[in-house]
């Protein structure tokens, strides 16, 4: 695990970012809150192309809890059976989506505690919601981020809470809201967990990671 890196470098990196790709986009795809929120806690130990692959039909149908219930669970799982854990997902699905009719009034919420209430949504599920709808500066840690957050010495941490503490202590406040957008491209397309392309790696001399790729 790499220490922290300086203020001076983290700014430098998230400039760099920015310059890049100025407004970073998560690649599940939605319709309203309430699809983004479906299809984010579909995407637990899924791709996000399996589940928008999976999604597409059924989003263009079903974008309300009311309809989600009106389908129910079986028709759910005819839409999402390519997905892992996909029988154990579509009753988490389901019991939202009574859940947020139940106690939200059919809207989702935009506190983390109360996402965080709602089956099969946990603090990453939430976090993804809180930026990505609500454009709140909320850090949702994945493998990508946890593995850059530590390779790169941007965001230390022995457990993913500890990581998103980094990121939320240490990015520039002006950088933040689409700080975990940026790591997580950056984890997927460029700093992979077999072998990093650090030739192509546009912060490749400000990264603390000793074992570079040529």
């Amino acid at each position: 695990m790499a220490r922290q890196l300086p203020y001076r470098t983290m700014h430098e990196i998230f400039r760099r970012f920015q310059a890049a790709e100025p407004e970073p986009k998560g690649e599940l795809e939605h319709v309203n809150a309430y699809t983004l929120l479906v299809a984010v806690a579909l995407s637990a130990q899924a791709t996000d192309a399996g589940v928008n692959k999976a999604t597409r039909a059924l989003f263009a149908r079903v974008d309300t809890p009311e309809k989600m219930l009106a389908l129910g669970e079986e028709g759910l799982i005819e839409h999402i059976k390519t997905i892992g854990l996909y029988r154990n997902k579509a009753r988490n699905v389901i019991a939202l989506s009574r859940r947020l009719i139940e106690e939200f009034d059919g809207q989702v919420p935009s506190s983390r505690a109360a996402l965080a209430s709602l089956p099969g949504v946990g603090r990453k599920t939430a976090n993804v919601v809180l930026n990505m709808w609500f454009g709140f500066p909320a850090q949702a840690v994945d493998t990508h981020i946890f593995r850059v957050g530590n390779r790169t010495g941007i965001a230390p941490g022995r457990d993913v809470d500890a990581v998103e503490r980094a990121i939320e202590d240490n990015v520039p406040v002006e950088y933040q809201r689409h700080a975990h957008h940026w790591l997580i491209l950056h984890g997927r397309y460029i700093c992979q967990a077999r072998k990093p392309r650090c030739a192509d790696c546009l912060i490749r001399d400000l990264c603390a990671y000793e074992e570079k790729t040529a």
